[in-house]
């Protein structure tokens, strides 16, 4: 999925693949971090999540304690 169109001045992104199955999970656990980032799906489990570039590092924060809870199923893309 490219973010191109989706970001703008002062908005960073972190692509990602889980198992569809892993995507209702990831989406609950992103909106119990109010207002961290938003979620774009274009199909199955190829995720985006984007938000400001004040709470990258926070949001990177996100990204690895999800990688040490789901492992091998998630992978963070370039």
């Amino acid at each position: 999925m490219s973010t191109a169109p989706l970001l703008g001045p002062g908005l960073t992104s972190v692509s990602l693949s889980v198992p569809a199955s892993e995507v209702v999970y990831v989406r609950a656990l992103l909106e119990a971090h109010e207002g961290l980032a938003v979620m774009f799906a274009e199909r199955g489990g190829e995720l985006v999540l984007a938000t400001t570039d004040s709470q990258a590092a926070e949001l990177a924060w996100f990204v690895a304690a999800l990688q040490a809870e789901l492992g091998p199923r998630l992978v963070v893309r370039a």
